[in-house]
């Protein structure tokens, strides 16, 4: 279990390291859910649908899985939020009440707690949280009603307890991994904004790192305010969480973002020749060779996220630039850096490549330099 995450709970990741949903909500799990229930109440149910919830599993993905035990819970306790909150409660009070059989609970305090039992049904989900998550859960309370969802979660970042902190962040992300969308939050992304001013320099680990992906999110849909937000932060926020929650936006080439974690050097200050393509014919299979030189023409050292641009070719004849990774450089009054690149261009799974002329630019602190024209050959 990684250590940014709260018990249970294993955060999305590569594709390769994670687990399948088999492996978390397994039929093991569900099996142990519906002893659980049974043990903590036997008057109110044989439980017979979460039982058999556990064998009808077979290849439904994560989601789907959390929302057929979810449906399985309701049929065997009918009633609604009444009926149901006295029971998790209940089954709260053992240990064994852990893990990815959580989500399927929280899910089925999200769909009963409405009208009345709004608040409570919150309180209750907070209570949940240490045991795995209740962030997918949160989102049909924030789809419900956004404004008091938001107010309550404010309140809990107060709470001593660290998974209910990161609750509030995790669980009001704009692009919360696997979970549902909150339309209003993709609106109006900087309404989260207050929960974050009171996390950002929590003591947890988790948490922080949670703020941090939080924000990465909003620079998607808002980069102003994003920045404005991390520039506020600066001053006492740890630098690592500045530079996570400033990612997208680095990788972009956003010279205010760049400039926020320590990038420094303006256009005006560069002197750049090339890139000058070496090879103006590639094959698939082969490698695009490059060079450059930079130089600091200004009186004052600057800092430069060197990176470069393939503007590769789609099959409507447009560009798609794809940036990558260059180097870092700090170059002080009137010095130069030669750059000298090899591209491979490999086939590979994720991207088609097309045939035609494409084009590489240099991206300095954000800023486009020149253009080395070459043709690629993608047939096979």
């Amino acid at each position: 279990m990684p250590v940014s995450s709260p018990v249970g709970f294993v955060s999305p990741g590569k594709a390769e390291n994670m687990p399948t949903a088999e492996e978390l909500i397994s039929v093991a799990s569900i099996q142990r859910l519906a002893v659980i229930l049974r043990a903590v109440a036997p008057q109110e149910s044989e439980w017979a649908a979460v039982r058999a919830s556990a064998d009808a599993l077979g290849p439904l993905g994560l989601s789907d899985r959390a929302r057929t035990v979810r449906d399985a819970l309701l049929q065997d306790l009918p009633g609604g939020y009444e009926r149901l909150a006295p029971v998790v409660r209940e089954a709260l009070g053992r240990s064994d009440l852990t893990g990815w059989m959580v989500w399927p609970v929280t899910e089925a305090v999200a769909a009963t707690a409405t009208g009345p039992h709004f608040e409570d049904g919150l309180g209750l989900l907070a209570a949940l949280t240490p045991r795995l998550t209740g962030e997918f859960a949160l989102r049909t309370f924030l789809v419900n009603d956004l404004d008091r969802t938001l107010a309550i979660a404010l309140t809990w970042t107060g709470n001593p307890d660290e998974a209910v902190r990161r609750l509030a962040s995790e669980g009001t992300r704009p692009k919360l991994p696997w979970a549902r969308q909150v339309p209003r939050l993709n609106e109006t992304p900087g309404v989260t904004v207050p929960i974050l001013d009171r996390l950002y320099r929590d003591p947890s680990e988790v948490v922080r790192r949670s703020v941090a992906n939080h924000l990465n999110d909003i620079s998607r849909l808002d980069p102003r305010a994003a920045v404005a937000t991390a520039s506020r932060w600066a001053g006492d926020a740890a630098p690592a969480l500045i530079r996570h929650s400033m990612r997208t936006l680095i990788k972009k080439g956003d010279p205010a973002a760049l400039a926020l974690v320590g990038f420094r050097g303006e256009r005006d200050a560069l002197a750049v020749t090339g890139p000058t393509v070496r090879t103006p014919e590639v094959v698939l299979g082969g490698d695009l060779v490059f060079e450059a030189r930079i130089e600091n023409v200004s009186r004052e050292p600057v800092t430069l996220a060197i990176d470069y641009v393939i503007n590769h070719l789609k099959a409507d004849g447009r560009p798609a630039p794809r940036v990558f990774k260059l180097v870092k450089r700090t170059l002080e009054a009137g010095e130069g850096h030669d750059v000298v690149r090899r591209h491979a261009f490999r086939p590979i799974t994720t991207r088609r490549y097309y045939s035609g002329p494409h084009s590489v630019e240099l991206q300095i602190n954000g800023y486009r330099f020149g253009q080395g024209e070459f043709t690629l050959d993608a047939t096979q």
